[in-house]
């Protein structure tokens, strides 16, 4: 796979964000606008869940994780606990695991990630995807100063719909495309929109029986999944304290004070 990468190179997106015309590299500082953007635009559904997901983290013990493989278990004893504990607070929650054959230059592979699914009155259904490890997938070898400032901008743990995951996917796609090319590197296909995107959009399994997931009496690489575990909750805390910070500032812009018989009263915009 890799060989025949070098040798035929590899398949180029439509650009999201501009690029300096004589260099045609990209303009990572408007990418990491765009990443900034859509990493806020959350709607009330998402931000109870979010605020949820962070309690249930904060909640969660060394302790509580079990077993599950014996080969690596890639923090599946974590995803396999917040299902539990999402369920237990209403959600309907599962862990999906996508597999997909190898089509041209993009690999197969096979990933694991929660989504929560939300009905509408009309029968409608949502899925907001929940990945608690999202930064590593964009990850690149030496990256250039400003990709790595774009890596960090990205959420530790994504929580959002597909839509939203779509452009984030593109953004960082091409902005690694941009860093490897400052550094005359080629463009891996596990790197690519086709393989990142997929991870989410493949078919899957769903399965919120995760009562009956076998344990077993060790794991070589559990240590990962406790480490992994102490950066979730350092993560989630730093984006609680964040929105309190400006929490108060937007509720203040959103609420008016009006004077009544001497009497000051308060109402919604």
């Amino acid at each position: 796979m890799v060989k025949d990468f070098v040798e035929n190179g590899s398949i180029g997106a439509e650009s999201w964000c501009s690029s300096d015309s004589d260099s045609g590299l990209l303009d990572l500082a408007q990418c990491a606008k765009k990443i900034h953007s859509l990493r806020h635009s959350t709607d009330q559904s998402e931000s109870d869940l979010f605020a949820t997901l962070g309690s249930l983290v904060l909640s969660i013990g060394e302790t509580d994780l079990q077993y599950l493989k014996a080969r690596a278990c890639n923090c599946s004893c974590i995803r396999l606990l917040l299902v539990k504990l999402l369920r237990l607070s209403g959600y309907d929650a599962g862990i999906c695991i996508a597999k997909w054959e190898a089509s041209g230059k993009v690999p197969g592979g096979v990933h694991e990630y929660i989504d929560v699914v939300s009905y509408g009155n009309a029968g409608s259904c949502e899925r907001t995807i929940i990945d608690i490890d999202f930064r590593s997938h964009f990850e690149i070898a030496r990256a250039v100063e400003s990709y790595d400032a774009m890596l960090n901008a990205l959420p530790l743990v994504y929580i959002g719909s597909i839509s939203k995951l779509k452009q984030l996917l593109q953004v960082m796609v091409e902005a690694a495309k941009s860093s490897l090319k400052q550094n005359s590197m080629p463009f891996p296909p596990w790197r690519s929109l086709a393989y990142l995107q997929s991870k989410w959009q493949s078919a899957y399994e769903r399965k919120v029986n995760v009562d009956d997931q076998k344990v077993c009496s060790s794991c070589f690489d559990h240590n990962q999944c406790v480490e992994h575990l102490k950066r979730m909750k350092t993560f989630l805390q730093s984006e609680t304290e964040v929105e309190r910070l400006f929490k108060p500032i937007i509720n203040e812009s959103n609420w008016r004070v009006k004077i009544d018989g001497g009497r000051r009263l308060v109402y919604g915009s």
